[in-house]
């Protein structure tokens, strides 16, 4: 069963969904997660405490308001734009992450907390 989320990064505000999976799941037992992100393009990252490997949903090719999980650094990714390896509006990531989530408002709306220094995801 979905969970429901809300992602703040300064003054924005989205609420979103983990989705069914056992990685997504992993995700949603730490929640609350209040941290500092890494900006990478279009993409806010940060190391959360899970450890999962790739799963059936490991993909490189993402949307605008996915939401991975990247099993090298055992990062949480949130994608709303093009990324430094993209060719197009796409963002690409830096290699294959498990689809965790999706974010239901207007992703691109993060671009505004860029500057931010924190960000916090918690269940809805």
């Amino acid at each position: 069963m979905p969970v429901r989320i809300k992602i703040e990064a300064g003054p924005v505000v989205l609420d979103g969904e983990l989705f069914d999976t056992a990685t997504a799941r992993a995700v949603a037992e730490v929640l609350p997660v209040e941290t500092d992100f890494n900006v990478w393009g279009d993409e806010f990252y940060f190391e959360i405490p899970v450890d999962m490997p790739p799963d059936e949903t490991a993909t490189t090719k993402v949307k605008v308001g996915d939401i991975g999980y990247w099993p090298p650094g055992r990062a949480l990714a949130i994608f709303f734009g093009p990324t430094p390896l993209s060719t197009g509006a796409e963002p690409v990531p830096a290699s294959e992450v498990n689809i965790v989530g999706r974010i239901a408002g207007d992703a691109r709306e993060l671009i505004e907390a860029k500057s931010e220094a924190r960000i916090r995801i918690a269940k809805a």
